[in-house]
């Protein structure tokens, strides 16, 4: 009876060993450093359950797949800001070969068209004490970008609806964040699409995350596959009211789970065109989906998540069920993203624009306070009556009174040539003067000099009086007299 228990437990360990060495490769190829937090206990608004789990269901799954794994949960906003500034002091430390992920599952608010992730001591009483109170998303992606790793992985499950009355006037969901605008290397995940909220789910976990812990542990899935599955899984569970969407600049590959050489299997009725169809136009959308069933073709434009597969499929499957549903995702992404263009570009025109098409929507209120903000702006123009001040290099400008720049020795804007000023005389010019021989005069006489003493006893001998008498009548220059000049004609 020994026997077999005895080989179960040798099985057991060849399993266990089999897992350690799999992770063991998977450490030795690459650091993994992980950060997860969860905001469940908000003190001035009903707690949320799931986030807890959630991040206690996520620390096991990164654990697993070889990361390091630092949990938090709870956080008021110093603390949350102190985990963040830690956490890009681990991975700073781990080398540039580190994939860092961070896993937030917890509230998550859009102000002026900035996405903040909300600590649970946050008691706003008006929009403009978010910024105050809350932490940019932005300023966690900035930390993690300026940071040399392999690649940067962010899983927000943060979509759920807005708890605080007094921003009614906020708007839905989160704004769009492209990856592609910042450092390379980025994948970001939303638990639903822009500018839509996610649900907190009927079980333990929200449905996104319950489908990242079932999904993300099968081999050999590359993460733009993982994440896929689960924007099909969730769209598929929450009857399509839900649909995840990511965005991505990485440049390496990443899998959870198996080595990088092993391709995985394709899903459902997906083939390579489909996978690989970023860019495609509605024409080619239509192509492919032709002649599909509907709900293949459904999996297919979930699993892709683009407004030409949307429009494609809207067209081709008018009377089907889904399409309606499909028709305010594909409406409200093109506002996502004409919202993201005009925050991003922030003018006068951007905002106008936005408002010309979408004036009655939720971010209509935003899109005026920013136009009237940009408005407002002074670009540096002159005021009337006051002298322009000349330019001034910004490098050689002084950094304190103390310091004095000196001028530049080129030009302000090196791509503009110094225009040279010519002088120009305007006087006018001289009349040219014939030059004749001057005419020889005859020479003037001869006058000889002759020095000679007075006559008489020596200077010295004398009287004061004589002498000045002499120098008096020489015609005043005394100082002839002692020289001892006489002039003879």
């Amino acid at each position: 009876m020994r026997r077999p228990v005895f080989s179960n437990l040798l099985l057991a360990s060849g399993f266990f060993a089999l897992a350690q060495l799999m992770t063991a490769n998977v450490a030795a190829a690459e650091a993994r450093l992980a950060l997860v937090i969860g905001q469940s206990a908000y003190r001035t608004v009903p707690e949320l359950p799931n986030a807890a789990n959630d991040a206690k269901g996520m620390t096991a799954l990164l654990g697993n797949a070889g990361f390091t794994v630092t949990t938090a949960a709870n956080l008021a906003q110093s603390e949350m800001r102190a985990t963040i500034s830690d956490f890009a002091g681990k991975v700073s430390a781990s080398g540039a070969d580190t994939v860092a992920l961070v896993f937030y599952a917890g509230h998550g608010l859009q102000i002026d068209g900035e996405n903040y992730l909300v600590p649970v001591d946050l008691d706003p009483k008006r929009e403009a004490d978010i910024p105050l109170q809350g932490v940019r998303l932005n300023d966690l992606l900035n930390t993690l970008g300026a940071l040399p790793t392999r690649a940067r992985i962010f899983m927000l499950d943060a979509c759920r609806n807005n708890p605080f009355p007094a921003l009614s006037g906020a708007g839905h969901g989160l704004a769009i964040v492209d990856t592609k605008a910042g450092a390379p290397g980025s994948f970001i995940s939303y638990s639903t699409s822009p500018g839509a909220e996610a649900e907190d789910g009927n079980g333990i976990d929200s449905p996104y995350t319950a489908a990242a812990l079932t999904i993300a542990k099968q081999p050999n899935l590359p993460i733009e596959e993982v994440f896929k599955r689960i924007r099909v899984a969730v769209a598929q569970s929450t009857d399509g009211r839900q649909i995840p969407w990511e965005s991505s600049s990485l440049t390496t590959d990443f899998k959870f789970f198996g080595e990088s050489n092993d391709q995985p299997p394709s899903l459902p009725g997906a083939n390579s065109m489909a996978l690989a169809s970023a860019t495609r136009s509605v024409e080619d959308w239509r192509k492919d989906l032709q002649g599909k069933p509907a709900k293949v073709a459904y999996e297919l434009v979930i699993t892709e998540d683009t407004v030409p597969a949307y429009q494609a499929y809207i067209e081709l499957y008018a009377e089907d069920a889904q399409t309606p549903r499909l028709r305010t995702v594909l409406e409200r992404r093109r506002q996502m993203l004409a919202w993201e263009r005009a925050v991003s570009i922030n003018t006068r025109a951007s905002f106008e624009a936005y408002l010309a098409n979408w004036d009655n929507s939720d971010l209509a209120a935003t899109a005026r306070r920013l136009l009237l903000r940009v408005q407002n702006r002074n670009y540096g123009q002159p005021v009337a009556g006051a002298a322009a001040p000349a330019p001034v290099a910004v490098a050689m400008a002084p950094t304190c009174p103390c310091s004095t720049p000196s001028p530049p020795a080129t030009p302000v804007n090196p791509s503009v040539a110094p225009s040279i000023k010519k002088r120009v005389d305007d006087t006018p010019p001289k009349r040219k003067v014939v030059e004749t021989p001057p005419k020889r005069r005859p020479p003037p006489e001869e006058v000889v000099y002759e020095r000679a003493p007075p006559p008489g006893p020596a200077p010295g001998a004398v009287m004061q009086g004589i002498g000045i008498g002499i120098g008096m009548g020489m015609g005043g220059r005394g100082g002839d007299h002692y020289r001892g000049d006489y002039r003879r004609y």
